[in-house]
């Protein structure tokens, strides 16, 4: 497979674009696919058999098309389907997770927040996770049904985010957790929301830098790093226009967006 092969990066809408941020910063040269499967936003209230199955049509789509490798870059399809994509593909494939480990290395006081949707708190992935990394520690698991797709219809600093984040972060400051971990890539849109509700030196944690150097690493040992020129297409599985008008409102710059459909 050429080395110019773009980098495929998928999310349920656009939150996945904080991770995509992170990789081109760091891998500037590559080439890149980002597809917001918006026609199914949001995956958090759907059925764990139903994002598995749209998860391995996706990943054999992206397959076909030429992807060098691919990015889960939403917490809550990795919980329901990455072992099954990684069945389904030859791709090296990146997953996303909620950076349960590290927070539980950071914390000073021994209570870990983390803010997700309902579907990756429930996994068997997430209670692993917390099994594996976490005993030691207490974990808040703040489940934050609504709030991705809020940020993203309404905008980071609407009213309706800002009541949400008020439900959401209220417990985790009263229990005094001292690392936030930010378990959805739409949550980084609204981190310095997080923190104003928060106790002043509150560590949050993005998983972003994390998955894009272990996107370098997986395609180093491949040998199918570089070859791109930094090109970038943006596709969806919904209106496309609605998405471009998210994504100018999100990055304050114009984009073009295409229609995909695996």
């Amino acid at each position: 497979m050429p080395a110019s092969q773009p980098i495929a990066v998928f999310d349920s809408g656009l939150g996945g674009l904080t991770v995509l941020r992170a990789l081109r910063e760091r891998l500037p040269q590559e080439n890149y696919f980002y597809f917001a499967d918006t026609r199914f936003l949001p995956y958090g209230d759907k059925p764990e058999v139903f994002l598995r199955e749209r998860g391995v049509l996706i990943a054999e789509a992206l397959a076909r098309q030429g992807a060098k490798a691919m990015v889960i870059a939403c917490n809550t399809a990795t919980a329901a389907a990455a072992e099954a994509i990684r069945a389904a593909t030859h791709l090296p494939v990146v997953a996303l997770e909620p950076g349960v480990k590290p927070a539980a290395q950071l914390t000073k006081n021994g209570v870990v927040g983390v803010l997700a949707t309902t579907r990756t708190l429930h996994s068997d992935r997430f209670q692993r996770l917390v099994g594996n990394h976490a005993n030691h520690v207490r974990v808040l698991a703040q489940a934050c049904p609504g709030l991705a797709d809020t940020i993203e219809h309404e905008g980071a600093d609407s009213p309706a985010v800002g009541k949400l984040l008020d439900a959401y972060i209220a417990p985790l400051a009263a229990a005094g957790a001292d690392v936030v971990v930010l378990g959805c890539t739409h949550y980084p849109w609204v981190a310095e929301a997080i923190a104003r509700r928060m106790p002043a030196g509150t560590v949050l944690l993005d998983t972003g830098e994390a998955v894009a150097r272990q996107t370098e690493r997986l395609l180093s040992a491949a040998g199918l790093l570089g070859g791109g020129h930094g090109q970038l297409t943006l596709a969806t599985s919904g209106a496309p226009q609605q998405v471009k008008t998210t994504i100018d409102r999100l990055f304050a710059q114009t984009m073009h967006v295409e229609h995909w459909e695996p």
